[in-house]
């Protein structure tokens, strides 16, 4: 690992460049479903790192602004280990999107107090409101998706509504609704692509897929060479996962029949659990496909990744690779098998 974060010895890590937890938060609407339990690593891009998951740990690598690579790495338990319950089909999607929530948060915050040097002692002054700090991004998180893509979206379609009465078919109507979420998704994303601080948030996005395709395609091993070869698009990626949630969501709202406002959006709120769960394991099974139309399907999730990834320069792969390493020590002490299904 060099020592500087760029090899003519600059330094691209600014402070006023650093985001805000809240914008980084909206980030977390993208939570990075790492595929199928049998898939070894899967990662996520924080502020100037990456953080790497395996089955039993995680580990998040970032560069500060003096150029040194801070490393915060934990255990981990499958949710299905926990609660059997989880290891059913739709079901286990729900426990690997909520504890991917959760560790990406604490990876993000942590990412955050060291970009900015946060040091030892700026962690212990907020230690004791971690868990608070935790719940309030993860209610934030959740609200905002909420609001922006559930109740947005029928709003506006109910204003139609009004002006074109064709769509008092509860079809049309849906359809409109599910049209209107569509625009407000990649306008949304378009829109955050457009921060230089968020752009840099992309490359690190880029390395991270890199490396865990280098990883996967060498059967457990990851190093400088081949992850420049690598490709930034990964068919598990959050990207792909959220624009799966809209298209699924879209099809199962459309024959919904209720016709007052609160009844719509009750039961978009309360599809929403049954959405993920299937979307999962939409993602789960186009990402092992060669072929044929489930992995015709999961193309426009990849071609999304141009927006959502950059090309990633050494150093941050070099982060990357950090963050790789430290989680499979970790999964290696644990004595988890280090294998790519």
């Amino acid at each position: 690992m060099v020592s500087n974060p760029r090899p003519d010895g600059t330094n691209p890590v600014l402070k006023h460049q650093i985001p805000t937890m809240a914008k980084m938060s909206r980030l977390a609407l993208l939570p990075f479903i790492q595929g199928p339990e049998e898939v070894l690593v899967g990662g996520q891009a924080v502020i100037e790192g990456v953080m790497m998951r395996s089955p039993h740990s995680w580990a998040v690598a970032v560069r500060k602004a003096s150029g040194s690579l801070a490393v915060a790495r934990d255990y981990l338990s499958r949710p299905s280990e926990k609660h059997p319950w989880l290891k059913y089909p739709v079901l286990r999607g729900l426990g690997v999107l909520g504890q991917a929530m959760v560790v990406g948060l604490r990876a993000l915050r942590y990412s955050a107090q060291e970009a900015l040097e946060g040091g030892e002692g700026g962690r212990k002054k907020k230690s004791r409101w971690e868990d608070w700090l935790l719940a309030l991004n993860l209610v934030f998180s959740l609200a905002f998706f909420i609001v922006f893509y559930k109740f947005v979206p029928l709003y506006t379609a109910t204003l139609i509504q009004r002006h074109f009465g064709v769509i008092h078919n509860f079809i049309l109507f849906n359809l409109t609704d599910g049209i209107v979420r569509l625009v407000l998704f990649f306008g949304l994303l378009l829109a955050v692509a457009q921060g230089r601080e968020i752009k840099r948030v992309f490359e690190y996005h880029g390395a991270e897929h890199k490396v865990v395709w280098a990883f996967e395609k060498t059967g457990g091993h990851a190093d400088l060479e081949s992850c420049r070869s690598a490709t930034r698009f990964h068919p598990r990626c959050g990207t792909s996962f959220l624009l799966v949630v809209m298209l699924i969501a879209l099809l199962v709202y459309l024959f919904l029949p209720f016709q007052s406002f609160a009844w719509k959006l009750i039961s978009r709120i309360a599809l929403l659990p049954v959405i993920a769960g299937v979307s999962y394991e939409f993602i789960r099974f186009a990402a092992k496909a060669q072929g044929g139309v489930w992995w015709l399907a999961s193309q426009p999730g990849l071609w999304l990744q141009r927006i959502t990834t950059r090309e990633p320069d050494d150093v941050q792969l070099e982060t990357a690779i950090k963050a790789l390493e430290s989680t499979m020590e970790l999964e290696k002490a644990r004595g988890g098998e280090l294998v790519v299904a």
